[in-house]
């Protein structure tokens, strides 16, 4: 009997770490829709993204649950120029898995790309603070945000006060 509230405590403690490491793990896909991720990482590694796109989502089609086909799909419309759309890939994945270090770098990368530097430094932010300042996703929006904007949202933006996309 002097065992038992010992034992109790410890099978509430294993019990919870037992529901959390359950939760932070992200499924494996589908095995049709780890193809077609994987067709459409090689068509956007050629320069096709439109065609990267069908696959992304065809794999979602598939296996709508994996919210790394989201990050892939944001991805795509980045270099397609579409950085209104992969913005919305992005939070999509971040609704899902708020912790995403890709979807947050590649939503900060996005906004940068539209213009927005003080969104994406919100990011960066957010980032160091969940990884670190050495996490890779941490350094690549740094040097994004280094960079700055484009230099057509930059131009466009002196001439009439208005950048497109």
């Amino acid at each position: 009997m002097r065992f038992a509230p010992a034992a109790a405590a410890l099978s509430l403690c294993l019990a919870m770490t037992a529901s959390i490491s359950v939760a932070g793990d992200e499924a494996a896909p589908d095995p049709r829709a780890k193809a077609l991720i994987a067709q459409g990482q090689a068509l956007l590694a050629a320069g096709e993204p439109q065609q990267a796109t069908d696959a992304f989502e065809a794999a979602l089609a598939v296996d709508p649950g994996y919210t790394p086909i989201f990050i892939d799909l944001a991805d795509a419309a980045r270099q397609q120029g579409l950085q209104g759309k992969a913005i919305r890939y992005y939070r999509e994945a971040l609704e899902r898995d708020p912790g995403n270090f890709a979807a947050i770098s590649g939503e900060g990368a996005a906004l940068v790309e539209k213009g927005a530097l003080e969104k994406a430094k919100r990011n960066l932010a957010k980032l160091q603070s969940l990884c670190g300042d050495e996490c890779p996703e941490t350094v690549a929006l740094q040097s994004t945000i280094a960079r700055g904007v484009p230099p057509r949202l930059a131009v466009e933006g002196k001439g009439d006060g208005a950048a497109s996309n």
